[in-house]
């Protein structure tokens, strides 16, 4: 996970929050355009997210639902207003983008793919959101009908020749998806804390939720082929997994679904 030393953080901050970052080492651990991440070395460490109003909602609450469950960080602090803040505390360990783990490509396929099924074998209850299912399929068929679709980050072999012919895919079967199974929703390396290969916890959850396991395991596949470089870990993810509980048809349908953003 990258840092960038700053010398402040240029937000307004609550006095909950200022106290931590007053006198502390600031660093940006920033990974996607749409929200700012900041660690604060101090006590352990902690990280303070800030986007959108309103966007970082969802992963306030799963993220203590995942705590809850000992598969996750605890939410130290959340804010709603124009602009979001969620502060955690850092877990253990690296994420699986680490060398220390990129450098032992199959014990992290199998890692990962372990803890997925461990994840999946979890039983939700209380889960605050019980139905992503919905969601996810409202989400697709809005982001067709806006022009949302974009294949550039898949492997050939989920590609679709257009966006008519993945949504005639996704629309023949997503009656088929089931809403029985507590996800991640964004498995991906950098999601997943390792401490020398030790499970720490999950991170990123804004996407949780009960869904359909094919989700997760689409892009456990995905994230393993990204970042390694190569698809050959694919079938060896899904033997770890555990091949009684995929069906390799409904992956088709997920890709279909995910080249809408």
């Amino acid at each position: 996970m990258k840092r960038i030393l700053l010398n402040n953080i240029p937000l307004e901050l609550p006095p909950e929050i200022a106290r931590l970052v007053e006198g502390s080492a600031i660093y940006d651990s920033s990974c996607s355009p749409e929200a700012r991440v900041y660690f604060i070395d101090r006590d352990g460490g902690y990280y303070l997210k800030t986007a959108l109003g309103g966007s970082l909602e969802r992963e306030a609450q799963m993220t203590a639902y995942f705590h809850s469950l000992g598969l996750g960080t605890e939410v130290l602090y959340y804010s709603k207003g124009e602009r979001d803040l969620l502060l955690t505390a850092r877990m253990r360990g690296e994420d699986c983008t680490h060398a220390i783990y990129l450098d032992d490509p199959k014990r992290l396929c199998d890692t990962l793919a372990e803890q997925l099924r461990r994840l999946h074998e979890t039983a939700p209850i209380g889960c605050p959101m019980p139905n992503r299912t919905a969601e996810y399929i409202a989400m697709v068929e809005e982001n067709y009908r806006t022009g949302n679709y974009d294949k550039s980050q898949f492997p050939d072999s989920f590609g679709y020749r257009s966006a008519e012919d993945a949504i005639r895919v996704f629309d023949e079967a997503k009656s088929l998806l089931k809403c029985d199974t507590l996800l991640h929703g964004d498995y991906c390396l950098p999601n997943v804390m390792l401490d020398n290969w030790a499970f720490s916890g999950f991170i990123d959850l804004g996407n949780g939720g009960i869904g359909d396991r094919h989700i997760d395991l689409f892009w456990g596949a995905w994230t393993l082929w990204f970042n390694l470089k190569t698809d050959r870990y694919r079938d060896r993810f899904f033997d770890a997994y555990g091949r009684d509980k995929i069906d390799e048809s409904m992956l088709r349908v997920i890709a279909a679904a995910e080249v809408f953003g």
